[in-house]
This record gives C-alpha cells, structure tokens and sequence, in this order.
C-alpha cells in the first residue's frame, strides 16, 4: 500500500493512493497514520480493504508527511563509500549516527526554508526507514520483522552550521523544513528488496545525485540492528540512511549550495516524487 497524509499542516487526514493513481480517505476508519496505526495488524486491515469503496479526496490537496506523531528522526551518516570519499573521509567501519528534530518535517512539496545568514545548504536524497514495532537490541535477522515501511526523504543540511559551528551534525540538520519526508509511505510488503531503490536528485533541473541502495555500505537490517543496540526505536520513529554521491559540498571545481529561487526535484523508485522550492527563511 502507499499510504498518505493529506491537508493543511497541522490538520492533516489519513489517506491512501489506490492501484490508478487516486487519493483515498480513510479518515472515516482511521483518526491518524501514526505510532498507533503502524502495527502488523492495521497494516493487514487496510490492505484487506477494497479501495475503490473508499470515497475519493477532490482536487489536489496538500502531501503532509505520510506519518504523523513521529517520536525521532535517527540518520546514518556516510552510508555510501562514494558520498564519503567525496566530503573527504574514509567510510565508516561502523554507523555514524545523529539525529534530526523532529520540527524539521515537512511535507513533499512544501517550501525549504533558508534560515537567515545560511550560505551552505545542501541537498541528500535518501531512503527512510518507517518503524512499525518497537525495537530494542534486536538482531539483524530480527530487524526487518520491525519494518512498516518506507519513505523517500531529503536531509536538507546547512553545512556551516554543522561543520563550523562546534562539531555537532545536528545543528545543522535540524532546521525547521529541512526533512521533506514523502510523498507516501510504502508498505514493507511492497518493497521485496529495499537494497534496489534507484534515488536521484535534481536543482534547477540539473541531475546531481544518480545513486542506488545497492551501494549502501550498512544495509537496512545492520542499520535498524545496530541504532535498537543503543537506543529504542518506537513505533513511527524515522531512520534516515544516508544519501549517495552528489551533493552540493561535493562538487567539482567549487561547491554549490541552495538559495531562494532554486527547485529541488527527488525521487526513489517507487516511493514517488518531491519537489521543493527554496525560499528565504
């Protein structure tokens, strides 16, 4: 299933895309997609519905992230040997963690705000993670039993703010509207191999990042195994992977990076489509 969010920030409703493309509600049998409707059981119920009985939502309405609730943001970073090679480091024997508030969410296609005084904000495509049940020091044969499903995410950085300013990533990933999650999440059981997913990248309508999870160097289980070690993931917590070669720190002969006016466009396959204008924060 693709399951959604759907209306104003704040008063979003619980959707799903059917088989040709059409939003559904499902507010009338669900109060919210969050922590409480993730489970195994929720998940087997809806897919059990015959969609096309579900009334049709009119019109174009606003993607809000396809999960609500959402308790943390955990993100790994340098998960592709070629992003790291490019921002000048060795990979990483083991994951890199940091988080990421959770009042950085945003919807697929809503502004990225450019806080004040930033000069380097940058772009990351990655793949994410949707926890359905709580984990705690599972194994990785275990880990993807705790798996809803799967969202496409951008991890919008500012990049003095997390590399000048102190030595803690978070600062700057954690800005408000620096994590566009969406535009759905797609089921577990709809994603055979989450180590397939084409990710690309595009500003201004130039291609940047072209990648693929095939190249992580964590995959999903050793990811979700290794964060329920340390810490316990809860149901609607979000595991940002890491992003490919090709953001704006990396490139050659200068770096570029985000300003008002630009147009951020994503996707993954089978996990849809963002596209973010930048504005003045």
């Amino acid at each position: 299933m693709k399951l959604l969010r759907y209306g104003p920030p704040g008063a979003e409703r619980p959707g799903l895309l059917d088989g040709q493309g059409v939003l559904r509600d499902l507010s009338m049998l669900l109060p919210d997609l969050g922590p409480a409707q993730l489970n195994p059981r929720t998940l087997s119920a809806l897919a059990a519905l015959d969609a096309a009985r579900l009334p049709p939502v009119e019109g174009a309405p606003r993607l809000g992230c396809p999960v609500g609730g959402v308790g943390k943001i955990v993100c790994v970073g340098l998960n592709y040997a070629d992003h790291a090679r490019e921002a000048g480091l060795q990979p990483p024997a083991e994951p890199v963690l940091f988080m990421k508030a959770v009042t950085a969410l945003s919807g697929p296609n809503d502004p990225v705000r450019i806080p004040p005084g930033a000069a380097k904000t940058d772009w990351e495509v990655e793949l994410g993670i949707v926890i359905g049940t709580r984990a705690r020091q599972v194994t990785e044969a275990q880990a993807l039993d705790h798996v809803a499903g799967y969202v496409l995410a951008n991890d919008v950085s500012e990049r003095a703010w997390q590399m000048e300013r102190g030595g803690q990533w978070d600062k700057g990933k954690s800005f408000d509207t620096f994590a566009p999650v969406g535009p759905w999440l797609v089921t577990a059981d709809e994603v055979p191999d989450p180590h397939a997913i084409a990710l690309w990248l595009e500003v201004n309508g130039r291609r940047m990042q072209d990648g693929s999870t095939r190249d992580f160097i964590f995959g999903v289980p050793t990811v979700v195994s290794y964060i329920s070690q340390c810490m316990t993931l809860e149901p609607g917590d979000l595991i940002l992977t890491g992003t490919p070669a090709g953001v704006g720190l990396g490139q050659k002969p200068a770096p570029q990076f985000l300003k008002p006016g630009d147009v951020v466009r994503l996707g993954g396959a089978g996990l849809g489509e963002q596209t973010l204008s930048c504005v003045a924060g």
